[in-house]
């Protein structure tokens, strides 16, 4: 959806600093991967540029899924670390791709381009406030035309998001978003055990 990511917050803002990072990586942005040639490349070239720029220690890890198309190689160029994952299904890609990753914080997004990596830091940010959970928001950004159906843009997304802050009180502004950073502590409390796009 080429939306360029805002953060809502949830967590605890009483603490204000992040974890130490483990094994020398702040962040570590992870990127399920089914045969994306065409837009991976762009994906792990934006976050490594996001890491340089704000001086993060960072690292990506690309969760690949089978690919074909030269992915992998692509990705691995870049400098990313290509982990394997033969258990189908984007929920198995991505919890493989954290299980393997070193960062105290996680940033989680699909390897099409929808999501811009260069806001990494930003969210890297919210969590050095002491935020465990960090989701971006794409209605504060740009939305490309067609990217997303109009009766999920006005009417399913808001009400959904709606309902969840009503029950839970998050503050979330849009529920749906697929890029969203958390603490390697929260995740492994949520303990998270779906295969496929349930896992969002």
């Amino acid at each position: 959806m080429n939306a360029k990511e805002s953060e809502e917050l949830m967590g605890n803002n009483a603490a204000r600093f992040a974890p130490e990072a483990q094994g020398g990586v702040d962040v570590s942005v992870v990127i399920p991967c089914l045969n994306e040639a065409n837009s991976v490349g762009i994906c792990v070239s934006k976050a490594m540029e996001a890491f340089r720029a704000a001086g993060l220690r960072g690292e990506v890890v690309v969760a690949d899924n089978g690919s074909k198309d030269g992915s992998i190689e692509i990705a691995e160029k870049l400098g990313a670390r290509v982990v394997r994952v033969d258990q189908r299904g984007y929920g198995s890609a991505l919890r493989a791709g954290i299980a393997v990753a070193r960062g105290a914080f996680i940033v989680m997004g699909d390897a099409d381009d929808s999501y811009d990596f260069s806001e990494v830091p930003r969210f890297v940010e919210k969590w050095r406030l002491g935020n465990d959970v960090v989701m971006g928001n794409r209605f504060r950004g740009e939305i490309k035309p067609g990217a997303m159906p109009w009766h999920h843009r006005y009417v399913g997304n808001p009400a959904l998001s709606s309902l969840l802050n009503l029950f839970f009180h998050t503050g979330i502004g849009d529920s749906h978003c697929g890029m969203r950073g958390f603490t390697r502590a929260v995740y492994d409390r949520m303990d998270l055990r779906s295969a496929g796009m349930e896992f969002a």
